[in-house]
């Protein structure tokens, strides 16, 4: 398999990638999932997805679809980026190895579905916060402690985020 492939390869289906934490898991690795839209790659993403790496063996990157990302009410010309260029990109960082769709406004189900033993978010969210109407809230964080994984934050790197971008390229 040439090294496009394996990149590609990366890239599944939920069931498929199930199936990757099964064995995983049956191996001793230890896997972390974390999400987010990724339209344009920048410092801040490579540098908090590392960490989130480094919280396990495994990384996994749950991405919201095209039509997830119009949802969130980020502007009409988001994402900029289509889901499989987004999803293609992740999984050409050496320390991902697996990029999956979600396509609901929130990963929860596919955290429920998939299992992973960390969730990890951004540190504009709290890992101690238990209130699901909070701002702060890291949705699927029951769903983890329950099973006795771990809930945990990484602090985001200042001055970069896609909207920014976005906003410097129209002026």
């Amino acid at each position: 398999m040439g090294k496009f492939e394996q990149i590609k390869h990366k890239v599944t289906s939920p069931e498929e990638m199930k199936h990757w934490i099964r064995e995983w898991k049956q191996s001793g690795e230890k896997v972390v999932f974390t999400n987010g839209c990724f339209d344009i790659l920048h410092e801040g993403h490579v540098t908090y997805l590392a960490k989130a790496a480094d919280f396990g063996s495994k990384l996994i990157i749950a991405i919201n679809t095209d039509a997830s990302v119009k949802r969130q009410g980020k502007g009409e010309e988001r994402p900029i980026n289509p889901e499989s260029s987004r999803a293609l990109i992740l999984a050409a960082l050496a320390f991902v190895d697996g990029v999956v769709f979600f396509d609901e406004d929130t990963p929860v189900s596919l955290i429920e579905f998939l299992e992973p033993d960390v969730l990890v978010k951004g540190a504009d969210y709290d890992a101690d916060e238990s209130d699901p109407s909070s701002k702060k809230y890291i949705v699927g964080r029951e769903t983890i402690l329950a099973k006795g994984g771990e809930v945990k934050t990484v602090a985001l790197v200042e001055g970069f985020s896609t909207t920014n971008i976005v906003k410097k390229l129209k002026s």
